[in-house]
């Protein structure tokens, strides 16, 4: 099947998408988290709401500045147990010990988005969240929370290319193994003494270091203007506040929730969340992600070493989607060495899928790249995006009747 051809300029929604997606990747530029760049871009996003007759809601939270740092300081954390473990026998195998367990264990939570004691010593600043809400035209049976970031991401050497990206996936991988294994072999030489376990660590000493000079590398680099990622999502956001608030759903109440901070392991979507949960009836979460080059495709899986699975309802429904609107072509994905905000909602119980407008390759166009501008959105890939995500809603609705 091949995607449908269409008009954009005859398409309303897409002409006021691409103006959003301009506004936010053109006049205000890189959105870094906690700057001025990402504070103007919610400022944006609270202007445009109140122009629709939204109430705009302005919640700020502290956030990490860098999803490098924490990973930086684990590797650094291991190279200093590397050092440590053979200088005084049996006292210092323990305290090697001790690093290695408290640092791999402060990996996998921040992987799993779990307060940990990276975060407590990581620099921070402050950040913001910016929703709306829609009341339902009829009686209030479920929510549905939309969710795209306003933020951009530094643009390392790792994200060059697609086959960057892949040996970057495979290292780190590689790396949180070595790490096991450097923390297991440190343990069991704490009470054992075994004289070969130090220089076997060598080699995780080895991943350590390039753990680290990947994470400083990318900490040098600029922001991306990030209009693929993510200025489509949050163009998309307020593209469907304006239509859903002169057709608003039946028996949906929908959150419009521009969020800050995802670009270091999603702090406005769980402060959001947090703050918000208990006032949910039978909340549904779609996210968007990178809708501007390719797609409508919908996430299955995604995850660094931690893996989160789309809710299975929420799959259906997208293969439902997909099945009765075969024009749009669309297609499943799965990303390894990222997560989107779809995570945040299932760690909560709350079922939720994807829009990733990845490629049938599972390549996602710009990302965290210098390229990301304007320039590179494809009209034609908007409008499948929008109509796709249009069906899905509605789908949705439907389904609290």
């Amino acid at each position: 099947m091949t995607a449908k051809n269409v008009d954009p300029e005859d398409n309303n929604q897409v002409q006021t998408w691409l103006a959003h997606i301009h506004a936010l990747a053109e006049e205000i530029g890189p959105r870094g988290p906690t700057t001025e760049g990402e504070r103007q871009g919610h400022q944006y996003c609270r202007d445009v709401f109140a122009k629709l007759d939204f109430e705009p809601h302005w919640e700020t939270f502290r956030s990490a500045r860098s999803i490098f740092t924490p990973h930086l300081l684990a590797s650094l954390a291991m190279l200093v147990a590397y050092f440590i473990y053979p200088r005084a026998g049996r006292a210092s195998a323990v305290v090697a010990a001790v690093i290695a367990v408290v640092a791999l264990a402060s990996e996998l939570l921040e992987l799993s988005f779990i307060t940990n004691p990276l975060r407590w010593i990581v620099p921070k600043g402050e950040s913001q969240n910016v929703y709306a809400v829609q009341e339902p035209a009829g009686e209030h049976n479920q929510d549905l929370i939309l969710i795209g970031h306003v933020d951009s991401q530094r643009t390392p050497l790792i994200f060059k290319s697609p086959r960057w990206v892949k040996a970057y996936q495979n290292f780190t991988t590689l790396a949180f193994v070595a790490f096991m294994i450097m923390t297991v072999l440190y343990v069991l030489g704490a009470f054992t003494q075994w004289y070969w376990v130090w220089p076997v660590s060598a080699l995780s000493a080895l991943c350590a270091v390039l753990l680290a000079a990947i994470c400083m590398q990318a900490e040098g680099t600029p922001f991306t203007h990030g209009a693929n990622d993510n200025a489509t999502a949050v163009g998309l956001l307020l593209t469907l506040a304006e239509r859903l608030r002169e057709d608003p759903l039946e028996h949906t109440r929908v959150w419009f929730l521009a969020s800050g901070c995802e670009e270091v392991q999603h702090y406005g979507a769980i402060d959001f969340l947090d703050r918000h949960l208990g006032e949910f009836t039978n909340p549904h979460a779609l996210v968007f992600e990178m809708l501007g080059c390719a797609g409508p495709a919908w996430l299955e899986r995604e995850g660094i070493v931690i893996p989160f699975k789309a809710s299975p309802e929420m799959l259906v429904m997208a293969e439902e989607v997909n099945k009765a609107h075969p024009e749009l072509d669309g297609y499943p994905v799965r990303i390894s060495g990222g997560n989107t905000e779809m995570a945040d909602a299932l760690r909560r119980g709350i079922p939720a899928i994807t829009l990733f407008g990845m490629t049938r390759e599972n390549i996602a166009p710009y990302w965290h790249q210098v390229g990301d501008t304007v320039d590179k959105i494809d009209p034609q890939a908007l409008a499948r995006n929008y109509e796709f995500t249009w069906h899905m809603i509605q789908a949705l609705d439907e389904t609290s009747k």
